[in-house]
């Protein structure tokens, strides 16, 4: 694992004591030696992880970390403070300035590569969040990336699971009105609670009479519905070993008894904060991908997801020797409702058909728009007839009701002319599945329209 790490200290010793250490661990090290220098290197550069020192001259390190979390472009940069204080005050300090870590001089060096190497994992899955984002479209990243998280209204729901009765009372009283708190003291149960409910953090004692805490850990990360969940370890002193090892694990922080109440909702909110970051961009990808396949207007798929699925859909027809057929539906005289009523009548049209369609195919079948008043529907395991009898009901279903338009609701009559083709048995190609039923579609139009025309198989 390689990474760019910067290393903020205003004395010379200490940057190249951290840089020594971090060069062997084959990081590459980039240095500032005041406040000003380290935000124009953050801003500038690509820097995975900050290490910060508190105890700087001019701008100390609590308004450096402000800084680089308060700018939408610096905001997703880990930052793990490192100085002489060893107050609870000060870690919780740097907390509420958006740090993600407070290390005590002088570091552990097992502590901080694992808290290193943990961060940037952290930073890796952000970053390509951010990339598929900020690639799909203009989702407005930098006003996401600026929301405060921490200071929404909704409290996180969190899940501790803890056996002793005296700790979950204590940490109850700390959290309340802070976090909505479900508890666990069976480990076992606490899994399958984690994985069948949506928490924002899931807290894990290690005072277990006879299970191993980071099984659990291990178990939680390798669920793909508890994967992104944030973990927080519940330590007791002399347990730096198995702290250690459960951020290699994958934990995203720890706590060591006797828990300090400022610190817990401190990290807490850090890591709620982050989640819910991380949650937004995926929320965001999904967004982008939904709409590149679908059709705005009818909620239907769009003819970009046509192209790519029937292909698929006609092979695994041809290898499994199974029928499948197609329909090609063009609502008639469309032009002329759109003349009459307005393009908004006539989305209102569109919209309407869409909802009838749907109602009358199964979900497996893949119904799409492929463009203007055109919809095309590719239906699996069904023979031609059959085909030929579902257009007849949409067609029949279309006919029957008149459509209401506008305000007032007026009622307009509307037609649809279908072509359907199948799968032949031999040599058959997408394209010329698609041609017979666009040549059938032709046969209905200039037959009539209001009417059903299938290509024999």
């Amino acid at each position: 694992m390689t990474a760019r790490i910067l290393v903020v200290d205003d004395i010379p010793a200490n940057v190249r004591l951290l840089e020594v250490r971090l060069l062997a661990e084959y990081f590459e090290v980039l240095t500032a030696t005041n406040g000003p220098d380290a935000i124009e290197t953050c801003e500038n550069g690509k820097v995975d992880v900050v290490l910060l020192d508190v105890m700087m001259p001019d701008m100390d390190g609590f308004e450096v970390c402000r800084r680089l979390k308060s700018d939408p472009a610096t905001s997703h940069i880990p930052v793990v403070m490192i100085t002489a204080l060893d107050q609870v005050s000060d870690r919780v300090r740097g907390l509420e300035a958006g740090a993600d870590d407070f290390l005590t001089k002088p570091v552990n060096d097992l502590q901080l590569m694992t808290r290193v190497k943990s961060l940037v994992r952290l930073k890796s899955l952000t970053d390509e969040l951010r990339l598929r984002a900020s690639t799909t479209r203009n989702i407005g990243i930098e006003e996401l990336l600026s929301r405060n998280f921490a200071s929404e209204d909704t409290i996180p729901k969190v899940l501790l699971i803890d056996e002793r009765k005296s700790s979950v009372e204590r940490i109850q009283k700390m959290l309340r009105d802070r976090a909505d708190l479900d508890v666990s003291s069976d480990p076992h149960a606490g899994f399958f609670q984690a994985a069948e409910t949506s928490y924002e953090c899931v807290m894990i004692s290690t005072a277990f009479a006879d299970f191993d805490p980071l099984r659990l850990c291990s178990q939680l990360r390798s669920l793909d519905r508890t994967r992104f969940v944030p973990i927080i370890l519940l330590a007791e002193e002399g347990e730096e070993e198995r702290i250690i090892r459960g951020l290699e694990l994958g934990i995203n922080d720890y706590l060591m008894r006797p828990i300090d109440q400022q610190e817990l909702t401190a990290r807490l909110r850090t890591q709620v904060r982050r989640k819910r970051y991380n949650d937004q961009l995926r929320a965001s990808v999904t967004q982008t991908i939904e709409m590149a396949v679908t059709d705005s207007l009818t909620g239907l798929h769009n003819r970009r997801y046509l192209d790519s699925h029937l292909q698929t859909l006609f092979d695994r027809a041809v290898a499994r020797r199974r029928p499948l057929s197609v329909m090609i539906t063009d609502l008639d005289r469309f032009k002329a409702i759109n003349d009459a009523h307005g393009h908004d009548g006539g989305d209102e049209v569109l919209r309407e058909f869409a909802r009838r369609l749907r109602k009358n195919v199964r979900g497996i079948d893949l119904a799409c728009r492929f463009g203007g008043e055109e919809f095309v529907v590719v239906m699996p395991d069904t023979e031609g007839a059959v085909a030929e009898k579902v257009a007849e009901r949409i067609r029949a279903e279309i006919a029957q009701a008149p459509f209401a338009i506008g305000q007032d609701g007026k009622a307009i009559e509307v037609t649809v002319s279908v072509g359907v083709s199948s799968v032949l048995k031999g040599v058959d190609t997408v394209a010329a599945l698609m041609k017979r039923a666009d040549l059938a579609l032709y046969e209905a139009k200039s037959g009539g329209r209001n009417r059903v025309v299938a290509k024999a198989a």
